[in-house]
């Protein structure tokens, strides 16, 4: 079933999400429900705040970066299938250099803007079946899942941007929260006006 997508604005984008029990109610239907509303978005990352539900859980796919001719081959293969449930993640490490990287939210339509981060992350989860894991990860696919980390922890990629930039996007991100953004998938808007 897909899902309306949270608008910039909402409370719940702004929650440190809660840990996940084992017996966590129709966790499998809601993570399928999750990929399904990723898909329609033409994301390749979602975090449960995204959908209006405070628990850290977040998906990845980064399938359609493999497409990237910019990319090394190796990079691309790499890109390529990866698909990966992240459930109560807690990130051990973030180092390397810091790089930037052009950055949207599918929370956040029509805006997009250049975010540093490290180049490598070392991430504890567990998976959809709760086993648990110890993963270290680069590039882009850690770019991806520091940015779906984030939703978990209440941070937005535009909290990384400058003021400058902040000010910016002033407008854009009011828009959103009107409601008066349009994206091609069904969202949920903060305040949206009335009369429309």
């Amino acid at each position: 079933m897909i899902l309306p997508i949270v608008g910039y604005g909402d409370p719940v984008l702004r929650k440190l999400a809660e840990e996940i029990p084992q017996d966590y109610p129709n966790l499998k239907e809601t993570v399928a429900n999750m990929y399904e509303t990723m898909y329609n978005a033409y994301g390749v990352g979602l975090a449960a705040p995204q959908v209006g539900m405070a628990i850290r859980l977040f998906i990845v796919d980064t399938t359609p970066f493999s497409d990237d001719e910019d990319l090394s081959k190796e990079e691309r293969e790499q890109l390529n299938g990866f698909k990966k449930t992240f459930i109560n993640a807690k990130m051990l490490k973030e180092e390397g250099e810091e790089w930037g990287f052009n950055e949207g939210c599918l929370s956040i339509p029509e805006v997009r803007e250049d975010v540093y981060r490290n180049e490598r992350i070392t991430i504890e989860y567990y998976d959809e079946d709760f086993k648990k894991h110890t993963d270290v990860y680069d590039g882009l696919i850690a770019r991806v899942i520091q940015h779906e980390y984030d939703h978990i922890e209440g941070i937005l990629f535009t909290d990384k941007i400058s003021s400058l930039k902040k000010q910016l996007i002033k407008k854009k991100l009011q828009n959103i929260m009107e409601g008066k953004t349009r994206p091609d998938y069904k969202m949920k808007f903060a305040s949206p006006k009335k009369g429309r």
